[in-house]
Parts: C-alpha cells; sequence; structure tokens
C-alpha cells in the first residue's frame, strides 16, 4: 500500500471515527436488552439438555448392564464363545441382533478380550475385525457417555454409547452399545421452534435445523467473535456443552460439542433500519473526505515516490544511481543519505565475493585433506609392518607383502575413487550391493595392524547387504572406528564393532551398525554438537570426520545417533536399509 493511500484513509477514519462510534454504541444497546433476554431462556434450556444427555446415558448403561446379566445366564452363548464348533456360528454371529433390538438400542457389539469382534449388531459382517480401542477409549471416560462412529453396511452413524463387560468360562467379553444420534434426536432436546441444536465433531456437523455450513463457521468462532457477530450471523451461539468423542483412527479421545443457538431475527431487523441511514451517512463524509484527502496527500507524496522510484532501481549489478538533492528537509537528507549507502554498496560487494571463494575453497580444501589423510594411514600401517619385517627376519619380507598387498591395493582404488569424486565436485552416489561384514572388517584389519588398542568383532551371520558406494561406506565406518580409537586415554581401552539385522517401519529391515568404545564419553552438549562441521574435541582435528559421517549416511537414507555418558565411553549407532528381500535370512 502507498504512503499516499495510506494518508488518505487515515485522514477518511479521522473523520468517520466519531460517526461509527454513535452508530456502534446504539446497535450494542439494543443488542444487549434483547440478548439478556434470550440467555435467560437458553440457560434454562442447556441446563434441560444436559439432564437429558445424563438419563440417556444412564438408560443405555442400565440396559448394557442387563445384557450382560442375561449374557452370563446364556449357555448357549457360552458355547458358542467358547467352543469351535462351526454349528454354533450363526447364534454367536446373530446374537448381538437380536440382543440390540430386545433392548431398544441403534448399535451394539461384543468383543472379545483382545479387541476382536465377535457379533455386532448394527453390521453382521463387522466380526472378527479388531478395534481394541473402543472399549478402552469408552472405559476411559470414566463412566461418562461418550459419542463413536459406528459403521453400517450403508454408511456410519454417530451414537451416544457407553461400555459394560461379563464372563464366559473366565474369559472377559465386553459390550459396546448406545443409541443413534440424529437430527430427529437433536430436534426432540431443543423443545422450541426458535432454538436449534447442534453437533459438532471431527467427522462433521450433525444439526436439529438451520444452515450446515454457517453452523460450522459459526462453530470455530471464538467468545469474543460471537459476542461481535450478534446481528450479522444467521444464527447466534449461545452455550455450548462438551461431550467425548472416540476417534478410533488416532486411538484418542477427542473433544466434540453440542452447540446452542438462538435465532436473531428481531434483533437483525433493527440493525438493518440502522444500518440504512448509518450508511447514508458515512457515504456523504467519505465522498467528502476523499476530495480533501487526496489533495493533501498528493502534495505530500509526490517527492517520496519519487525517491522510491530511485531506490527500486538499485540492485548488486546497478549501483550508480544518481540521489543528490538540493532540498533542505528531512527528504534531502534521506535522498544523500541514500546515495552514500550505495557507495558503501558498491565496496562491499566486491569484498564479499572475495571472502565467499575463500571459504569455499577452504572448506574444500580441508575436507580433502581429511579425506586423504584416512586413505592414506593404512598404507603407512603396511610400510610400518614391511619396515618392521625387514629388521626382524628379512626372510619373511615376501609373505608380509603377500599378506598385505590386498590392504594397499584397497587403499589405492579408495584414493582414485576419491579423487574422481572430488573431481566432479560432489557427485551423485552411485548405488550397488555391498557386504557390510565385508567391509567392516577390511577396516578393522587395517586398524589392528597400527596396534595399541583391542578391537573386538561381533558379526552378525545373516545377509548384511545394503544399496550403496563401497567407497561411502567405508569412508563411514573408518572415520567412525577411528573416532573411537581417538576417544580412548593413552591407547588403552577398547573398542567393538557389531552388526545386526532388526525390523524397521512398513515391514522393512535395518541393518544396524554399532561402534562402541571405553573411552572418556561426552557430556549432553558435546553430544548436540558432535555431527556439526568444524565441531571437534580433539587437539589435532578438523571437525569433518563425523560431520562428513552424517551426510554420506543420510545420503544412504539411514540414521546416525551417538549415545554416551562422561567417563563410561560412547556408543554410535548406524541403521541402513537393507537391500535382502524381506523373507532373507
Amino acid at each position: 500500500m502507498s504512503f499516499r493511500t495510506r494518508l488518505r484513509l487515515a485522514f477518511v477514519a479521522v473523520v468517520l471515527i466519531p460517526v461509527i462510534a454513535f452508530a456502534l454504541a446504539v446497535r450494542k444497546t439494543m443488542s444487549d436488552r434483547l440478548t439478556a433476554q434470550y440467555q435467560r431462556r437458553v440457560d434454562a434450556l442447556v441446563a434441560v439438555i444436559e439432564e437429558d444427555l445424563s438419563l440417556e446415558g444412564e438408560e443405555i448403561a442400565h440396559k448394557l448392564a442387563m445384557l450382560a446379566r442375561f449374557a452370563t445366564e446364556d449357555n448357549r452363548l457360552r458355547l458358542a464363545a467358547l467352543g469351535s464348533e462351526a454349528s454354533r456360528r450363526a447364534y454367536l454371529l446373530d446374537y448381538a441382533g437380536d440382543a440390540m433390538q430386545l433392548a431398544g438400542l441403534s448399535m451394539l457389539q461384543v468383543q472379545d478380550a483382545v479387541g476382536r469382534i465377535v457379533s455386532s449388531g448394527h453390521f453382521r459382517n463387522e466380526y472378527d475385525r479388531l478395534e481394541p480401542e473402543l472399549p478402552e477409549l469408552l472405559g476411559a471416560t470414566l463412566g461418562e457417555t461418550a459419542l463413536v462412529q459406528a459403521r453400517t453396511p450403508e454408511a456410519p452413524f454417530l451414537a451416544l454409547a457407553r461400555v459394560d463387560s461379563f464372563r464366559l468360562g473366565g474369559r472377559r467379553f465386553t459390550l459396546v452399545g448406545g443409541t443413534s444420534v440424529e437430527r430427529s434426536f437433536l430436534a426432540g432436546l431443543a423443545r422450541e421452534g426458535d432454538l436449534a441444536i447442534s453437533l459438532v465433531y471431527p467427522g462433521g456437523v450433525v444439526t436439529s435445523g438451520g444452515d450446515t455450513p454457517a453452523l460450522e463457521a459459526e462453530a470455530g468462532r471464538s467468545e469474543a467473535e460471537r459476542a461481535s457477530a450478534v446481528g450479522t450471523a444467521p444464527q447466534h451461539v449461545v452455550a455450548e456443552l462438551a461431550i467425548p468423542f472416540v476417534d478410533t483412527g488416532r486411538g484418542e479421545l477427542v473433544d466434540s460439542r453440542i452447540i446452542v443457538t438462538q435465532q436473531l431475527d428481531e434483533l437483525r431487523a433493527l440493525h438493518r433500519n440502522i444500518d440504512s441511514w448509518f450508511l447514508v451517512a458515512v457515504a456523504v463524509t467519505v465522498l467528502v473526505a476523499f476530495v480533501l484527502a487526496g489533495w493533501l496527500s498528493s502534495r505530500i507524496s509526490r517527492p517520496l515516490v519519487d525517491l522510491a522510484h530511485k531506490t527500486s532501481q538499485i540492485d548488486l549489478d546497478r549501483l550508480d544511481i544518481d540521489f543528490s538533492s538540493t532540498r533542505k528537509d528531512e527528504l534531502g537528507a534521506l535522498s544523500r543519505l541514500l546515495g552514500a549507502m550505495t557507495e558503501r554498496l558498491r565496496a562491499g560487494a566486491s569484498r564479499l565475493k572475495e571472502a565467499e571463494r575463500r571459504a569455499t575453497i577452504g572448506e574444500l580444501a580441508r575436507q580433502v585433506n581429511h579425506d586423504i589423510k584416512n586413505g592414506l594411514t593404512p598404507i603407512r600401517n603396511v610400510f610400518r609392518h614391511l619396515r618392521q619385517a625387514a629388521h626382524e627376519d628379512a626372510s619373511e619380507l615376501a609373505r608380509v607383502f603377500d599378506e598385505r598387498q590386498g590392504t594397499i591395493d584397497s587403499s589405492v582404488t579408495y584414493l582414485e575413487n576419491l579423487a574422481s569424486n572430488y573431481a566432479r565436485l560432489y557427485p551423485r552416489m552411485g548405488r550397488q550391493p555391498c557386504d557390510l561384514n565385508a567391509i567392516v572388517t577390511q577396516v578393522v584389519t587395517n586398524a589392528r595392524s597400527a596396534g595399541g588398542v583391542e578391537i573386538l568383532v561381533e558379526l552378525t551371520d545373516r545377509c548384511v547387504v545394503v544399496n550403496g558406494d563401497p567407497v561411502a561406506l567405508r569412508r563411514i565406518i573408518e572415520n567412525v572406528v577411528d573416532n573411537a580409537i581417538d576417544s580412548l586415554e593413552s591407547g588403552s581401552g577398547t573398542v567393538s564393532v557389531s552388526t545386526e539385522i532388526v525390523d524397521g517401519e512398513a515391514d522393512v529391515r535395518v541393518i544396524r551398525l554399532r561402534v562402541t568404545d571405553s573411552g572418556r564419553g561426552m557430556s549432553e552438549e558435546q553430544q548436540a554438537k558432535i555431527f556439526d562441521d568444524f565441531y571437534t574435541t580433539k587437539k589435532d582435528g578438523t571437525g569433518l570426520g563425523l560431520s562428513i559421517v552424517r551426510r554420506l549416511v543420510l545420503d544412504l537414507n539411514g540414521t546416525i545417533r551417538v549415545e554416551s555418558e562422561l567417563g563410561e565411553g560412547s556408543r554410535f549407532i548406524i541403521e541402513l536399509p537393507s537391500a535382502a528381500p524381506a523373507t532373507g535370512a
């Protein structure tokens, strides 16, 4: 919105406020007197509705108690529910329907101890469906009546329900029963024609009469909004009653409301008459105010519009706008200030580009340095082993070289792949089936050759195949194992590595890799930052190892977390989706 428009609106508002205040005062006086009369009538009806709902709930509870007593005395039901004879199956399936009609209920279902429906009166084909949440949530209402949504072959319906239970042969069964809540039920609660009752629940609105969409909108308003909307809405909400609603889909009790509404036809008629005269007065006032405001705003806002047009042309590629001004007032000072600002922007833009370039190169160099060190460590350990073998027994040198040649080849291959990856500047990770146990064994072998640390390995004998890049998997394991070794005080302690297969979400198997050390551990603050870039607890660390691990694990659709206590060591847990079929061992 432009400054000129705001100035016009402000001028009009100053003129209109006295007129609007007078009209609102008149309307409020009439509304207060009439609504006070309506409120007294509605309060009395609300008390009656509360009593009616309480009596309805007690009647349902009494009927369920009677049915529970009859059920314990019914030998045919006992044989059908506890036995396995197919000939008695029909009696069990029809039991709830006959009992429902006998008790005068709209819904009734019998469930066993695990929540399985063994008989349903309102939907015979519901048998054997598991619905343990319904009796549990009804029981959580502590003897109160709650709303449930019962299924039928045609369509679901709302019912006021209670729960009861009985035992047959030591087994516990529950009875869930209730009466249907329909338009006629609510109309019976309303009693008077100018009053309407609506039931608002998570699935929609049931009303005894009136405009259902309008009731839905009215039910969502706050008390202050409802008070200010008297005379503007078709109906005015004057009272609400809360009643629990059993949401079996989410497995919890949610709120539903019985809303009592009062017709306000007389008040609306008075408002319409006042509004007609009010609109005439406002129209004349607005016309005069707009003419005066337009003349005043054009004189004030024109210099600001010109300055705003110049400012809108500024960007990092165009900082040569001329803001020179001969004015001696505040607008002239602002124009000269903008000119000085563009000068500083020109100088700062070049410095910012250079700083960003240096920061990017520095971060890349630190990451390359870290990854190359990880690749050179196994090679250094091999040559150290060869030198030791040459000093101790030169004849064993060839055997040791043959034995450790695989480590040199794999490390060189790792460095070549790493160089190719950096040459492509973070390429898309290649995916292929990789044996995680084999990669763990190779990394642990390299780490053991360095000596000084005891590394325990416990690998599952099941198939642990991961769909991923072998270089990425090796980087993950090497970084975590190296971090565990570095955490040991003076090289004393143990590091253990284990793999296992666990069940994840949606029947997906997950391979879990644990790396545990008996080192110094971490505080909660350190655990919160351990995967951040450039955060390190080591004197000569780069702070990139675990942040690289986290990014690589996320690229493989996995998760990583740490469990640690100061002085108790740390455990890193990595979970990756298994590439093996769900039925594989």
